[in-house]
Parts: C-alpha cells; structure tokens; sequence
C-alpha cells in the first residue's frame, strides 16, 4: 500500500526500502536508550526531549524559548553528547558579526593568497544561545546555513558535515538588546518548544541530583546511525485521510471561518505557510517512529501541532492586547478539525461489537 500523493513531497520516499516492523522495533529500542541517557542528567522535560530527538530525526531546527535556568543548554549539550558528532555553542550578542560564526578570509603573506578560515558552525549540532541577541546581519547568515546547509565566503560555497541541526535558544522575558526572530527565520525552525519551569517533585529531584557530582550521558549514537535513522524516519507510512487531515490542520488556520471557528478570523492575522504542512508530516514521521511505528497515526499528529504550527502563525493587534496566545490558537484548531476515524470491515466491525457488548447481569 503506497502512499502516492505524499512520495511526491518527500524525495527519498521513491525509491528507498519500505520500513518494516523489526526495523522499526530498533530503531525506537536505539531512540529510547539515547532519550533515557539524556534523562539521566535532565530532570523532567520529557516533552523538550522527545521534541529534540523528533527534530534530529526530521532533519529539522529547534528553538528552545524559556526563562533562564531551566537547564536548555544543559539538555542541548546532553543530547549532543548522547547523538554523538561534533558539537559547538555560540554565544550570541548585539556585537557579533557574520565572519564570527561562519568563517573569513584571511591573508597568508608567505603564500600570498587568502586562505578561508571556516567558522564554529561546521559541526553537527550548532547550540545558537540566545539567538534573539544577535543583529540583522548575522540573522541573514543563520538563515542561509538553516535553509540552505551552506554558507559563502568570499563568493565560494561550503556544505556543513551531515547531519546537521541548529539547536537556539531564546529568554521570552528580556527586551533589552534583544532583535526579535523575523517572521521567515522563525518558520526556519521545525518546532518551538516552550521550556516551563519544573514541577515541585522535579525541583526536589534536581536538587538532590545537582548539589552532588553531576551525573553525564553516555553516547549511544554516531552521525552514520542518525542519518540511517532519518532515512527510516522519512520513510514511515502516511495514510491518505492522515496527509489530509494535516493539510486540513494547516488551512483552518488561514481560513478558520470555513472550518466553524469565525472567532478566530480577526484573531490570526497571518496562518501557517506551507512549510508547515511539510513539518507536521515530517514530525509525526519522527514521533511514530520514537514509539516504534511505521505508520503515523492521527494522534501523532495532534501531539505535534503546537509545536510545529504555534511559532508559523502571527496573530492581530487586538489578539495580542487580549493576551492570546498562539498556542491557544493551535489547540483550538486541533480541537476543532475532526480527525479521521478508522473504517472497519465486517470481520473487525462484529469483533468489536461484542468485546464491547453490553451483557445484563443475571
């Protein structure tokens, strides 16, 4: 059973091995063994990282937005020792400059030419802290690496090794010497993750786990099984009425009076693009796959969406004046458009039938 009309949105779908049950069943044995390594320093935030293994294995970007302290760079760094590769954090401020992550030229006088210095961002995972600090032009240069894979210096092009990730923080609560992501960075990211403050259990935990020597992750994979991860993950089933029910997702939030919800007609100024669309199939892909699926179910979906659509959406002055948020928005959406439900055949209708048949006591 194909899936004809999402193979034409993912290239590798044509002609890679379709994804079996024992393959998937390692895979997610592998994915919950690297998840585990990274909870062992991370108390709590299960939600973030599963959220980071989803956007590693959908070949997307991440931005972490919490208030300081809440261990984002601490989890970042975990994850990457865990996936193994290169990692490399940049610290961003007002005074950075272009050349200071992606490299320059520099000129050799004994061999009378320039030689290209290549920047900290030529490593598997980037950790962009604070991204919002930084000015315009260095915003333009992480939109090219995020897009592109690629940066140019000095009129030449050069790929970063594979696989890729930026992983960016951003402190929601600061104004001061802050550039807010423009709108076509920010649809960059795959997913937003919002970081909340730990639970009380969780606080008691990270103290008792903290004030002594602080545990370390081990690694459990290497940049080959990621990229044969992200091939097995590109690979899962997407049903028909599911890729329609995505594509349904993403319209109601351009057009949400023709999906019952004309309240929210005034409130979205601008809905999700179609790279949204892209990102929730990409991202239930990776989310089946984690919990041991070559099919992505409905459920998938929903879990995905806040996160995948909240950051894409812009909202109106009023809505902002009243303190809506576009999370909210998402979750109205979610709520809203009726996912689809399963048909069964006769055999698996009458099974059903009497598993839930009411039988009078005598």
């Amino acid at each position: 059973m194909t899936n004809s009309s999402h193979e034409a949105s993912t290239p590798s779908s044509h002609h890679a091995k379709p994804v079996t049950q024992a393959d998937t069943a390692a895979a997610a044995k592998l994915l919950g063994q690297a998840i585990e390594q990274v909870q062992r320093v991370i108390v709590g935030q299960e939600h973030m990282v599963e959220q980071l293994m989803v956007s590693l294995l959908a070949k997307g970007h991440c931005l972490l937005e919490g208030v300081p302290g809440v261990a984002k760079t601490l989890a970042v760094r975990s994850f990457a020792t865990v996936v193994g590769g290169k990692f490399a954090r940049i610290q961003f401020t007002p005074d950075l400059v272009p050349s200071d992550i992606v490299g320059t030229r520099i000129y050799s006088a004994k061999q009378e030419k320039f030689d290209i210095a290549l920047g900290p961002v030529f490593v598997n995972f980037v950790l962009a802290d604070e991204i919002n600090r930084a000015p315009a032009k260095v915003q333009s240069a992480m939109l090219e690496l995020m897009a592109e894979q690629q940066v140019s210096i000095g009129g030449e092009t050069y790929p970063v090794p594979q696989p890729f990730i930026v992983i960016a923080t951003q402190n929601p609560i600061e104004s001061e010497g802050v550039y807010p992501l423009p709108e076509a960075q920010r649809d960059r990211f795959l997913l937003k993750v919002d970081v909340s403050y730990p639970r009380g259990n969780e606080e008691f935990e990270i103290l008792r786990r903290m004030s002594v020597k602080p545990p370390t992750a081990e690694p459990v994979l290497n940049p080959e099984v990621v990229r044969e991860l992200q091939d097995l993950a590109s690979n899962v089933f997407v049903h028909n009425l599911v890729a329609e029910y995505i594509v349904r997702l993403v319209l109601a939030s351009r057009t949400p009076e023709e999906f019952g919800m004309p309240d929210l007609s005034s409130v979205i100024q601008i809905g999700c693009s179609p790279r949204a669309t892209l990102g929730l199939v990409a991202a239930s892909r990776a989310l089946a796959l984690i919990h041991g699926r070559d099919y992505v179910l409905p459920t998938d979906v929903q879990a995905v969406a806040k996160d995948v659509m909240a950051h894409r959406i812009v909202l109106g002055f009023d809505a902002v004046a009243d303190n809506i948020t576009t999370a909210q928005v998402v979750e109205r959406i979610v709520a809203m458009v009726p996912p689809p439900t399963p048909v069964w055949n006769n055999q698996q209708r009458q099974a059903a039938q009497t598993q839930h048949r009411y039988q009078p006591q005598g």
